[in-house]
């Protein structure tokens, strides 16, 4: 399936897309693919409140604070999930899951990609409504959905390797 059908389908069964996207050999490419897919899309639904920000305060221009945004999203944030998969790796570990290096990982970057549309909604009523209801509501969707999608990537993973078990 593409990238956009699992996106939607994550929406009505998130942890059936994330089994079927981590099965087979597991290749980091692909993982990494969809976490710097998540970061762009992300980057992008700022630019609405930035420009906003910019309008309402000239004294950072546009153009700056979009090279911050680039240079968070881009550079700083893929390496920031690095660690937390990495964190959520050893969690898993003491916990005596074994084998789940790069199921975590894709377990969290999907999360992060299958998200994004909420994301996207976010930064639009960021930039358009301003802070507000609105703006609130959707943030907390699009973290409870990231959330939601991430738990039940790592349900995936500890139900895939406790069949392997028995």
């Amino acid at each position: 399936m593409s990238i956009a059908s699992d996106i939607v389908r994550t929406y009505r069964a998130p942890r059936e897309v994330q089994a079927r996207r981590m099965a087979g050999a597991p290749r980091e490419d692909r993982a990494l693919a969809v976490l710097m897919g998540a970061c762009v899309l992300i980057f992008i639904a700022q630019w609405p409140r930035l420009s906003r920000e910019a309008f309402l305060d000239p004294s950072i221009g546009f153009d700056a604070r979009l090279a911050g945004a680039l240079f968070g999203w881009i550079m700083v944030m893929p390496l920031v999930f690095y660690a937390l998969a990495m964190v959520v790796q050893l969690a898993l570990r003491v916990f005596g899951t074994t084998g789940v290096g790069f199921a975590s990982r894709m377990a969290l970057f999907w999360a992060l990609l299958a998200s994004t549309p909420l994301w996207l909604l976010t930064g639009l009523a960021a930039g358009f409504a301003g802070p507000g209801p609105g703006l609130t509501i959707s943030g907390i969707a699009a973290l409870g959905a990231f959330i939601i999608f991430w738990i039940a990537g790592l349900s995936a993973i500890v139900g895939q390797r406790g069949e392997g078990r028995a």
